[in-house]
């Protein structure tokens, strides 16, 4: 069985190849090469449609959803994909829970458990010190995220944090190991991925 991961992100050409590269790279430091692919979706509600008709046309695959919370967390992701005034999606027939994942709040959230590895990325004039301190990235605000990353990085030679210029290479290289830590849902995540491609 193969893992086909749905994930937001990602919209057109190269935007769209280096969304699937990079999750790609990132979820192989967890899984072996070859036991899963990742669709980039573009939009969320994208993800969404592609994940609801991937259920009905690949049955001998374990299918995802991944998408950003874009809000707190205090349900399940099914629940809380519901209850969203802008998404209100309930779980396809045929779904499990363990099929629908959040980046929480947001992917960039990801980052901020690798503070050395924002630094060694952008170098001279990262203010480090911009970033939040929390050691639970997922009460960290969307807004508080984007804000934070974009001013520690504003001086610096490559300017402010932009997610297609600098978010797919910053999820290449970090350590699943800090995500997984900082964040349960990621934790869940890993978990669901290592289980599924077992060999």
């Amino acid at each position: 069985m193969s893992v086909r991961i749905y994930v937001e992100g990602g919209f057109e050409g190269n935007t769209s190849n280096n969304c699937r590269a990079a999750f790609r790279k990132f979820f192989e430091k967890l899984v072996r090469p070859g036991s899963f692919s990742v669709i980039a979706s573009g939009s969320r509600a994208n993800a969404f449609r592609n994940f609801s008709l991937a259920l009905r046309q690949h049955k001998g695959d374990y299918i995802l959803l991944l998408v950003d919370s874009e809000t707190a967390v205090t349900a399940s992701p099914w629940q809380h994909l519901g209850e969203r005034e802008t998404d209100g999606w309930h779980r396809p027939v045929g779904a499990s829970e363990d099929q629908a994942h959040l980046m929480v709040q947001v992917m960039e959230a990801w980052f901020l458990a690798d503070h050395q590895l924002l630094a060694d990325f952008y170098g001279q004039g990262f203010l480090r010190r911009a970033l939040p301190r929390q050691s639970d990235i997922e009460q960290i605000a969307k807004a508080d995220v984007l804000r934070a990353l974009r001013r520690a990085s504003k001086s610096t030679s490559k300017g402010g944090y932009h997610k297609t210029r600098h978010g797919f290479e910053l999820l290449e290289q970090i350590d699943p190991r800090r995500v997984r830590a900082a964040s349960r849902h990621a934790e869940r995540l890993f978990g669901v991925l290592e289980s599924k491609t077992a060999v």
